[in-house]
């Protein structure tokens, strides 16, 4: 069944009193929500015990867990191989010990290298994590390499979908709001939503690709991409899910959704999540929406 929740802690967990992310499973699931993105994109500051006292909360609660990795990971510069793989690791142990499966991560940037070159350099990566992480008793944890929002990153559509075509042990994050953004406004309506699902299962299947990773929120944008993640209050901002929600019913898609509003994450994963029912979709998680 399709999840959604919240990229890190809302600006409304914290105005209601709550300080820990050893609490936010159970209030996500006060939301009727049953999805959780830890937050380590400036760095993975999670002790041991923190990351199973997080685990067993969400446990509790019914959410799954999934991880952002740090944002400085490049795997396609090949100085920062090293780093990068380890910072992996790191990230895989941590959410193995909260109860999750998946490592959210960005591909990198090109640098002084020509795209081919980086991209090569990338895969190369990006197998070289999968097979450490299959030798430390990691290979249940699953890879997630993210859509990027400016064309300048690596991280397309294509480029995303041809790491997890060639690595086992990989599915992609769907970021929708980057991929508007770094086309400038393309996903208009259901049918760029649709090429987009046709295209994810041309690639891997309609197995691997019915349980994707997602994230989604409204985006602002420049001639050269992404700019900032908006909230789905602020005005004259996609792209719209309520074009994808009927798109996801119609293909039978299960994916997990993460909203990556700014501040109010989990306010639109619940509207995300009441678009999904109103189009007929069935979620993991009865409750509010």
């Amino acid at each position: 069944m399709i999840r959604f929740g919240p990229a890190g802690n809302s600006g409304r967990f914290y105005a209601e009193g709550w300080k820990s992310s050893e609490q936010a499973p159970a209030w996500i699931a006060a939301q009727g929500l049953d999805a959780y993105e830890y937050a380590a994109g400036h760095g993975l500051g999670i002790g041991e015990d923190a990351a199973l006292r997080i685990g067993e909360a969400a446990r509790r609660a019914g959410v799954a867990v999934s991880i952002h990795a740090p944002y400085y990971i490049n795997c396609g510069n090949p100085d920062r191989r090293e780093s990068s793989i380890r910072y992996l690791l790191e990230a895989a142990r941590a959410v193995v010990r909260m109860g999750g499966s998946r490592v959210v991560f960005h591909p990198g940037s090109p640098g002084n290298q020509s795209r081919g070159e980086a991209l090569r350099v990338m895969m190369e990566t990006v197998a070289l994590a999968r097979e450490q992480l299959d030798r430390a008793g990691l290979d249940a944890v699953t890879l997630c390499p993210e859509t990027m929002g400016r064309p300048s990153q690596l991280g397309t559509l294509d480029e995303v979908l041809a790491i997890c075509r060639e690595i086992p042990g990989t599915l992609p994050t769907i970021d929708f709001a980057h991929l508007h953004a770094a086309a400038c406004g393309a996903l208009k309506g259901p049918a760029e939503f649709e090429d987009v699902v046709e295209r994810i299962m041309e690639a891997l299947g309609r197995g691997r690709a019915q349980r994707f990773h997602a994230h989604f929120s409204h985006i602002a944008y420049t001639a050269k991409g992404e700019k900032c993640h908006m909230t789905f209050a602020d005005p004259g901002y996609g792209p719209d899910f309520a074009h994808l929600a009927p798109v996801l019913v119609r293909y039978g898609l299960e994916p997990t959704i993460i909203c990556e509003s700014r501040g109010t994450q989990a306010d639109d994963a619940v509207i995300m999540k009441r678009l999904f029912r109103e189009a007929g979709g069935e979620t993991a998680k009865d409750g509010p929406a």
